[in-house]
């Protein structure tokens, strides 16, 4: 019966590849492979644009946070983790501005028209490092299902899903990733509806949601840093901003709206398996939802499994097409290169190499949180320059003093937190000191950013 199991797995991991690449249509032009546009130049749809914002940003790393912290706090971590997704809104009525009034048609030249190309060049390097946090997080949580962290199982299939992911980019690019996005979409409102059948009947609402501590040490303290990380954790991930530019603004603005408020509330309910399972007394092993699925049969952890594959995927597809477009579009515009000479060719070739190099962290291992919390601080400089563009004036001096603050605290706290002295800390929580980081940094970028705006009294000239 195992063999019968573990054959199953495996073709399904195979199988999915399979789907996808059958799925993701041919892009051969820089409007599909880079914009998403199909292959008569239309604009992506509203269904399009607001299934592929919510099933992107549904990572397999998220789904796994939400439940370890489900089973950590209680209700409390759920809505902690799951805050982060109320910074779609907030991407989108930014860009929705920035796009109106300013003419945007994308944050890397926005950056390089207001800030210039050293702004531009830094903010890439920002892009990239999300970006690579992107590929080793998720292929790690796929690993998981199929051995312990740095087994053979685990990093062949952890490869095997990237290798299948990578196939179907290369052929589709964006365009291909938010196709593929419906069918990952409705895998992932099939587990969700599998998790309230299965958990809601036997404790019910109202136990689920009064678990937990609403205390700094109860999981508050990460509640709170999410909040301050909503002004600015969106604007480093392409995955979620290139989306910004690719249809009309209002259009964009109402995807974007909508797809948060679904994704806040699909976190909220995924929070319920960590609580479901600490309260059936299952050990916590940093895979909550593997475990959970394991004590409930086999056709559980088939489905858990799938879901988590088509999260990943999703995520995974669309951190290759925005790679894609960085290193073949981008880049290339801030160098004054042709961007649609070998575009599409320079593309292909940074997805093969991130890849590569993007899996080594999962090879090694490490704490899959730490992919958001830790790259959240690094780029808390960025929520005054896109925020507070056009009401104090933009210098090229205010964004590096912002935008390096912010990276200087990322990188220190994420090297050694003993390096910021213990006042910093606020409460004595396990979050304590990366809400003092993120709430006093907050202020100094924002002051960093604004005061050189505010005394100098000549035109900046960009």
């Amino acid at each position: 019966m195992k063999e019968y199991q573990s054959l199953f797995f495996w073709g399904f991991l195979i199988v999915y590849g399979a789907i996808m690449y059958a799925f993701s249509p041919k892009a051969r032009s820089i409007g599909s492979f880079f914009k998403g546009e199909s292959a008569d130049g239309a604009k992506v749809s509203p269904f399009l644009l607001t299934t592929s914002i919510f099933i992107s940003w549904i990572f397999a790393k998220s789904v796994t946070n939400a439940a370890n912290l489900g089973a950590s706090y209680g209700i409390v971590g759920g809505v902690a983790y799951a805050t982060y997704w109320l910074c779609i809104p907030i991407a989108g009525l930014v860009i929705y501005r920035l796009r109106r009034k300013f003419g945007a048609t994308g944050l890397v030249s926005f950056l390089l028209s207001n800030y210039g190309a050293a702004a531009s060049v830094a903010f890439c390097v920002a892009i990239l490092v999300r970006l690579f946090n992107e590929v080793w997080s998720n292929t790690a949580v796929v690993g998981g299902y199929y051995g312990d962290s740095g087994s053979m199982p685990f990093i062949l299939a952890a490869s095997l899903f990237t290798i299948f992911t990578l196939v179907y980019s290369v052929r589709g690019g964006l365009r291909g990733s938010i196709v593929t996005d419906v069918i990952q979409a409705l895998v992932f409102i099939v587990a969700t509806l599998w998790v309230i059948v299965t958990i809601l009947p036997k404790h019910g609402v109202g136990e689920l949601v009064t678990t937990g501590s609403w205390t700094l040490g109860g999981g508050v303290d990460l509640l709170l840093v999410a909040v301050l990380q909503l002004v600015s954790y969106p604007f480093h991930d392409p995955v979620l901003t290139d989306r910004g530019f690719i249809c009309e603004e209002k259009t964009m603005l109402k995807s974007f709206i909508v797809s948060g408020i679904l994704g806040f509330i699909a976190i909220v309910i995924f929070s319920f398996i960590g609580i479901y399972g600490s309260m059936e007394g299952i050990a916590a092993k940093g895979n909550i939802p593997a475990e959970l699925a394991k004590t409930m049969g086999i056709g559980s952890t088939i489905l858990m499994t799938a879901v988590m594959i088509a999260a990943a995927g999703s995520t995974l597809d669309s951190t290759f097409a925005s790679l894609s477009k960085l290193v073949g579009y981008d880049i290339p515009a801030i160098l004054n290169k042709d961007v649609y000479k070998n575009a599409i060719k320079i593309g292909i070739i940074s997805m093969i190499l991130f890849a590569i190099f993007g899996n080594l962290p999962m090879i090694v291992g490490t704490d899959i949180l730490k992919a958001t919390t830790i790259s959240g601080t690094m780029v808390i400089g960025l929520a005054p320059i896109f925020l507070l563009h056009g009401f104090v004036r933009p210098t090229r001096l205010g964004f590096h003093l912002s935008f390096w603050l912010g990276i200087f605290l990322g990188v220190a706290f994420a090297f050694d937190a003993k390096f910021f002295p213990e006042f910093l800390a606020i409460g004595s929580g396990k979050y304590s000191m990366l809400l003092g980081i993120n709430f006093y940094g907050l202020i100094a970028c924002t002051l960093a950013y604004a005061l050189p705006g505010l005394l100098c009294k000549c035109e900046d000239k960009r």
